[in-house]
């Protein structure tokens, strides 16, 4: 979820956080390293209307706010550097600098890479053993409500953002466990990266999205590249609200389904 007491003042910070749950069972060895089979196997063909109702489903409103409106577009500015801090595991940092590699080279308008230099960094992500999970939830919101979050929710992954007054995402946070098995370490890292940027609410409305408790997929999947391309295009602003986004998402479409047919070799 978000952001430690050293990152913000609770009072006037705006914070917008979403929870990732996964069965705690670990995967077998084929589904922890092998997704080619299910990506080969996913649904790619999405009408204009499948892929707008997706978006306006997770780029407004958010799964848990502590804070802020909710009912405009949120998304970064600036370019996006990533910082991993915590628990070592030298693998598990190398495959979450793989997947930060592999969005970016599937959202066109978004400058993201790794960083070594924490200072630079606006997206944090936090590795922690499954142990530790709790203590570190609490560092972020306190003890009563990391309390309500395990009883309630138990999950296994975390990630959330603060915005400013003109609803430009300035930190993010995300909070991974990396004993859970390979699986879970890879959906979790690209979905609580991915809402990290801006779609953080869930939906149990569409089925193709990971941006959905029952989804897990361990990719970046087409649909959800079609949502985050429509999110980073340059004619979608922080600030826009729902009206204002349907005024232009015709051509924005156009756009990212040229760009996306092109990233995924798909037939148009």
């Amino acid at each position: 979820m978000h952001c430690g007491a050293r990152h913000l003042r609770p009072a006037l910070a705006a914070v917008t956080a979403a929870i990732t749950l996964l069965a705690t069972a670990p995967a077998s060895a084929a589904e922890a390293t092998d997704f080619s089979a299910t990506q080969r196997s996913e649904k790619t063909d999405f009408t204009d209307s499948q892929i707008a109702d997706g978006f306006f489903r997770t780029a407004f409103g958010a799964e848990f706010h502590m804070a802020g409106r909710v009912d405009r577009i949120r998304k970064y500015e600036a370019p996006v550097r990533v910082y991993a801090e915590g628990d070592g595991q030298a693998h598990r940092r190398a495959e979450l600098a793989r997947i930060v590699s592999d969005i970016a080279g599937r959202v066109e308008h978004l400058d993201i890479a790794m960083t070594d230099n924490p200072d630079e960094a606006n997206v944090t992500v936090h590795l922690v053993r499954d142990r530790n999970l709790g203590k570190t939830i609490a560092t972020f919101y306190g003890e009563e409500r990391a309390r309500e979050i395990r009883e309630s929710l138990d999950p296994q992954c975390l990630s959330g953002f603060r915005k400013n007054d003109r609803f430009e995402i300035e930190r993010s946070d995300v909070i991974l466990t990396i004993d859970n098995g390979d699986f879970v370490f890879r959906d979790c890292a690209y979905e609580e990266l991915l809402q990290s940027l801006g779609p953080i609410n869930d939906t149990d409305k569409v089925p193709w999205t990971m941006f959905n408790d029952d989804v897990q997929k361990g990719y970046f999947d087409v649909y959800d590249q079609y949502l985050l391309n429509i999110l980073y295009h340059p004619a979608i602003r922080p600030g826009m609200t729902v009206p204002e986004v349907k005024a232009v998402l015709p051509q924005v479409l156009a756009d990212v389904r040229s760009y996306v047919a092109k990233v995924n070799r798909l037939t148009r």
